[in-house]
């Protein structure tokens, strides 16, 4: 019996099982890596040109072919699954970051987690604080990439919003910028962009998959929106006294 089924079944990794949406980027591959060290039962999508990408892991996830806002693919892959793990990319200008949040809140089992990346610019709650350099990255890059036709950032805080209004099991983990390199850590994390915690504004891609896994058993972010940074940056090490997952207000 799944979690979907069961919310008082305690969490038993040999029988859980994780769809990873997006699975074959950067961020995917390495949440595949910590659900399978976890000993989950993954489901990957990806689109079918880059299946090839999730060949170290042949053998190990089941891959489903597919757009990510294709609704039957997503039904097909979430199936049975615990927890649904969803990267929110704004390619294009046809809606595919909202169709996708949409096909996957739509077609999760009724009980599952449900985990969506994005970055900073998302607000829960319209109390984030933002630099001059990012608000200027979101007004003059946004409408720029649109126009030429590659994304799309209004689309995905549409998506973002549809996911807030939602009841069901979600947590959108909103991620500073990234890098390459050896884990840090679990990433700390705030309610809102621009508190002092997140000053250094900066995360390994690695850690941010750790922590969108590790959401899947922490019930104190259901509904909750957190913005993470690197653990071992300077404004997290200047708040190490307080405790590294907990909200800061």
């Amino acid at each position: 019996m799944t979690s979907s089924q069961d919310p008082a079944r305690a969490h038993d990794s040999a029988n859980f099982k994780v769809c990873i949406v997006g699975a074959s980027g950067k961020l995917g591959q390495y949440m595949v890596g910590h659900a399978l060290d976890r000993g989950y039962e993954v489901v990957g999508v990806c689109r079918e040109a880059s299946v090839g990408k999730l060949d170290a892991f042949t053998g190990r996830i089941t891959v489903v072919a597919g757009a990510t806002d294709d609704r039957e693919v997503i039904k097909r892959a979430v199936a049975g699954c615990d927890a649904v793990l969803t990267v929110l990319v704004p390619r294009g200008v046809h809606g595919y970051s909202s169709g996708t949040a949409q096909a996957v809140l739509d077609h999760a089992e009724p009980r599952a987690r449900l985990v969506f990346s994005c970055g900073w610019h998302i607000t829960l709650d319209g109390q984030d604080r933002y630099s001059w350099k990012l608000k200027a990255l979101v007004r003059i890059a946004g409408p720029i990439a649109k126009l030429a036709r590659f994304a799309d950032i209004d689309d995905q805080v549409e998506a973002c919003r549809r996911i807030f209004a939602s009841d069901t099991r979600w947590t959108v983990v909103r991620g500073s910028d990234l890098e390459e390199g050896p884990s840090q850590g679990l990433p700390v994390w705030s309610r809102h962009a621009g508190d002092p915690i997140l000053r250094s504004n900066m995360t390994r891609r690695v850690d941010f998959a750790r922590f969108m896994v590790e959401a899947i058993t922490n019930d104190e972010l259901v509904h909750q929106a957190p913005a993470i940074v690197g653990s071992q940056t300077l404004s997290a090490l200047a708040h190490a006294g307080a405790s590294p997952t907990a909200p800061r207000q």
